[in-house]
């Protein structure tokens, strides 16, 4: 009795310490675009290979410093894995310093053996994640319209993808289907844009397949698919970035403007693909208090009046 009133303990603590809990996207049997494969989860170095029940962690701010505002963190890996500690969870704890909620997807990855179509999962995954953080609006204290996204590298990809490609993939006839997933906001951190010319070939090939057809690669070339749905958008890369072109992000900046987006685009001299939340190699290091004065500028971080 002792060792299960311990352990009851031990695991409370943890949860507490943590500050977080998983929530999965989807009801049992409810998942769109499934064969009925049964997937496992498989996770080695801080990095997830696999993912058999996709969710959201939950990161919540202290109830005293809550803006009311949320972002889903999108982790990068290149449409292979989720680096979810370094893209994800360490993210979500800097946006609570700021009173902001955040939610780290774990989204299903296209090289699973238990999907129909590869390129859809991932942003169905994402727009039932923002459907359900909306859900809970009213329970976890969160503004209707202050309910944005970010994602580095290939996650900047699948956040851009939830701004721009207003179709919807994850309606399955439940009572979340009538909640948006259009995000309010965007922060994309070295971002993929382009599938075409200016692709990161990885990624490119793991959502799309290895010879995708010319209407795909357009589908999925984000910078063709802005529009007025698309929300104010924070973006940051640098210079010497050899493993996604900076030319990502002007090109999604070129359509941002075209469309009168109003964004702001970071182009750093030094931090490669790596940019992180600290210890970037000199002004690079300056991005998080940019974005946070951004977030501030469009109103997502306006003093809460209640």
């Amino acid at each position: 009795m002792r060792i299960v009133i311990l352990v009851v303990l031990l695991s409370i603590v943890a949860k507490i310490s943590n500050a977080q809990e998983f929530i999965p996207l989807w009801a049992k049997g409810k998942m769109p675009n499934s064969k009925g494969i049964k997937v496992k989860d498989s996770v080695n170095n801080e990095r997830i290979y696999q993912v058999g029940t996709p969710g959201i962690y939950a990161f919540f701010s202290s109830k005293q410093e809550n803006k009311r505002a949320a972002v889903l963190i999108i982790p990068g890996g290149g449409y292979s894995r989720l680096a979810y500690n370094i893209s994800g969870h360490q993210l979500a704890k800097w946006y609570n310093t700021m009173g902001i909620n955040a939610f780290v997807l774990i989204h299903r990855l296209p090289h699973s053996p238990d999907l129909k179509e590869r390129e859809k999962a991932p942003l169905q995954d994402a727009q039932r994640a923002m459907r359900i953080i909306r859900s809970h609006a009213a329970e976890w204290d969160i503004d209707l319209n202050k309910v944005g996204v970010m994602g580095s590298s290939a996650g900047g990809h699948l956040a851009a993808a939830l701004g721009t490609i207003n179709d919807d993939f994850s309606s399955v006839g439940d009572g979340l289907d009538q909640q948006s997933y259009r995000p309010d906001f965007m922060v994309l951190v070295s971002p993929v844009i382009d599938m075409g010319a200016n692709s990161h070939k990885g990624s490119r090939e793991n959502l799309l397949g290895a010879t995708p057809s010319a209407d795909l690669i357009k589908k999925y070339s984000l910078q063709e698919q802005v529009s007025n749905y698309t929300p104010p958008t924070f973006i940051v890369h640098a210079f010497d970035d050899k493993t996604v072109s900076p030319r990502n992000s002007l090109m999604f900046y070129e359509s941002l403007l075209a469309n009168g987006i109003p964004s702001s685009l970071h182009i750093f001299n030094q931090g490669g693909h790596a940019i992180a939340l600290r210890n970037n190699p000199g002004s690079t290091n300056l991005w998080t208090g940019i974005c946070e004065a951004w977030l501030q500028e469009v109103k997502i971080l306006e003093a809460n009046v209640k």
